[in-house]
């Protein structure tokens, strides 16, 4: 038989650093009748007991001529002699052999973190959207009124955008979102407290709940600049994004539920409650940078570092060349302009279902459930197609441009439908289509901070998205005076026409390519 090679690959826990004894590996033939075999021992040792790693590695048996002493079978008998044998650790493949819930990537452990915390965070935000309707019954709110209690969470929603991002670009992801998550819990907990006390109270803690949202997208906007490489960018937004629609979908499905059971402060007490289980997870695996992370596999931090473009800490933010940029204006007008629309029907959705509609607040709680369960599959289906695009040679200029462009021309198109529909079931339907539509925009403008300045996409989202808060502080209590004197058509109205005024300025002035260093 011609064995010029022989293989033998054990598996050895744990070390992150190999050092061997000086002596040379030597294998231990012994001579016995059954079917032969090689014995090799080898000494590890670790100074890291934290980590735990595999070793992988490759014993070669050359030219080897076995000898009649040793009563080896005529099968396994070698007919040129052995003259060597050779141990070679391959290092690289220390991390093969690890349960698959280790080799999941770190980066998209990273990713799953901040879609649960958008999850929660919209949550906390439209439980209020279906108990506004007990409450406003229980305390003789007008629509005026309940314009101004679902607006008074972007006061303070407004107040944290650019202040998070700078904080987040300076400090690290890490520590703002974590902080805003434990701000904004605490806030809901504090509202059935606070609406017991009185209308100012409950302005204030909404408010104080908008300050803890309020840091929660520039700080996730950062860390995923740091962590995703550039390909997967679209793809990972869309993910976190979709936290946020699924989030609606579990706060509108459950809140009616809650409501009936055990009153509309139940609602407040347990979505709250959550955050603290998100924020004990997230201490112990998050960190602001791969850099940071003891933890992170070298194969995967060497893809990440080779990808990235975001790595130098930032010292000061250049705002006179940032708010010098066209494409940086066109960010700010066009997030303006779909916020509007958004937030709309993001705090007003239960309320026209229920008026308009005619469906009692069960209803309207789950069938408000099907426009967000729509963007969140729309938003990932988007971001697919983007990266798609972007591999196969499309410019990303173009990439953001289509995107945008139907995430703007799609929800126009379906609410001027609204008005022509006497139908629940097609109103809804037309809500959905929307709404699917408007998630593109997840690929479009949402994606295009970390394009045009990646070192400053914190800080950048924070600016663009003090414009989107105005929208939702402008639109939500407009909205409230609008009904007052007008209709719902005139509502819908308004959100059209900024849509048009947002295609347009983004075909204009927008670009997916790199303009600030």
């Amino acid at each position: 038989m011609n064995a010029r090679t022989l293989f033998y690959s054990p598996i050895f826990h744990p070390p992150p650093d190999f050092s061997t004894r000086n002596k040379p590996f030597r294998p231990e033939l012994k001579p016995r009748s059954d079917p032969f075999r090689i014995q090799l021992r080898v000494r590890v040792r670790s100074d890291e007991k934290k980590s735990r790693y595999s070793c992988s590695f490759r014993v070669s048996v050359r030219d080897v001529k076995s000898e009649s002493s040793y009563n080896l079978p005529d099968s396994l008998k070698f007919e040129e002699p052995l003259d060597d044998v050779d141990l070679d650790l391959d290092l690289e493949s220390i991390e093969n052999s690890l349960p698959w819930w280790e080799e999941f990537p770190k980066r998209w452990v990273i990713v799953v973190l901040c879609f649960s915390a958008f999850l929660l965070c919209n949550m906390d935000r439209v439980n209020m959207s279906i108990a506004i309707l007990p409450m406003s019954a229980e305390y003789n709110w007008n629509p005026a009124t309940v314009g101004l209690i679902q607006s008074s969470f972007f006061w303070g929603y407004l107040l944290t955008q650019i202040a998070g991002g700078i904080w987040a670009d300076t400090v690290g992801g890490k520590l703002v979102l974590g902080f805003g998550v434990v701000w904004w819990s605490v806030a809901t907990v504090l509202t059935p407290v606070a609406a017991k006390l009185g209308l100012p109270f409950l302005l204030v803690v909404r408010a104080f709940m908008g300050i803890g949202e309020g840091v929660a997208m520039p700080a996730m906007n950062n860390i995923l600049s740091k962590w995703v490489p550039v390909a997967e960018r679209s793809r990972s937004l869309a993910l976190v994004y979709s936290g946020m629609y699924l989030g609606s979908v579990t706060g509108l499905a459950f809140s009616p539920f809650l409501i009936h059971q055990y009153g509309w402060p139940s609602v407040f007490y347990s979505f709250g409650s959550l955050g603290t289980v998100w924020v004990s997870v997230w201490l112990s695996k998050a960190y602001s940078s791969p850099l940071d992370d003891p933890q992170l596999r070298s194969q995967e931090k060497k893809l990440i570092m080779k990808n990235s473009v975001s790595k130098e800490p930032v010292k000061s933010i250049p705002w006179k060349l940032i708010l010098s940029k066209p494409p940086v204006w066109a960010l700010i007008v066009c997030h303006f302009c779909h916020n509007w629309g958004t937030f709309i029907l993001l705090t007003w959705m239960p309320t026209y279902y229920n008026q308009v509609l005619k469906f009692n607040l069960t209803e309207s709680g789950l069938f408000c459930v099907l426009p967000w369960l729509t963007m969140a599959f729309s938003a990932n289906m988007g971001g697919w197609i983007a990266d798609t695009l972007v591999s196969k040679g499309f410019s990303v200029t173009k990439v953001r441009k289509i995107m945008q462009t139907i995430g703007f021309l799609g929800p126009a198109f379906f609410l001027t439908q609204l008005s022509h529909i006497n139908s629940p079931a097609m109103a809804v339907l037309c809500m959905a289509c929307s709404q699917g539509t408007d998630a593109f925009s997840q690929s479009g403008l949402y994606s295009n901070h970390q394009d045009i300045a990646p070192r400053y996409s914190g800080v950048l989202l924070g600016l663009s998205n003090t414009a989107g808060v105005l929208a939702g502080v402008f639109g939500t209590a407009a909205t409230g005076y609008i009904l007052q004197h007008g209709s719902w058509d005139d509502v819908f109205k308004v959100s059209v026409g900024l849509y048009l005024v947002g295609t347009v300025v983004w075909n204009l002035f927008s670009t997916g390519e790199k303009i600030i260093d």
